[in-house]
């Protein structure tokens, strides 16, 4: 989607603006936005997700063409987490358990926890008693197809 049709669907579905009034409504959204960025401050938007601005150190790397050790220099990097509910629209649940049991059902307001889903969904599924038996057939189809001829021949 372009800045232009974010200020067209503004135009259309809001109403009781002009698309001069329309695009400099997108305008300052996006001019605030680089100016909370700007001064090293977190955006949240509940129900979107969270825009953080991380300083990186300089670090050693390589030239991918030559492999030349190199610097890479410091620099600021923007990052969005998407927060559950947005997660959850993208993904919407198609019945089967295994893939409830990794979502955490209860959204957070401040979206804080953002940081840690993506690491700890993995972990935390095979710790819980009835994750390993539910997700087991549809995290591990490959290695059972691949186990069974294997076996079949044993026998």
């Amino acid at each position: 989607m372009t800045k232009a049709e974010i200020v067209q669907a503004l135009y259309t579905k809001v109403g009781g603006f002009s698309k001069k009034e329309s695009a400099d409504i997108v305008d300052m959204v996006f001019e605030m936005m680089k100016e909370t960025l700007g001064r090293g401050e977190k955006i949240k938007i509940s129900g979107f997700g969270n825009f953080v601005l991380r300083d990186k150190r300089q670090r050693p790397g390589r030239n991918p063409q030559t492999g030349d050790p190199i610097k890479i220099s410091e620099r600021r990097v923007l990052t969005f987490k998407a927060s559950q509910i947005l997660k959850q629209a993208l993904n919407p649940r198609n019945g089967n358990g295994a893939h409830d049991e990794l979502i955490d059902d209860e959204p957070d307001e401040d979206d804080d926890d953002q940081e840690h889903d993506a690491a700890s969904a993995t972990p935390v599924a095979p710790a819980s008693a009835s994750a390993p038996t539910a997700a087991a057939p549809l995290a591990a189809p490959a290695p059972v197809a691949a186990s069974v001829p294997n076996e079949a021949p044993k026998e």
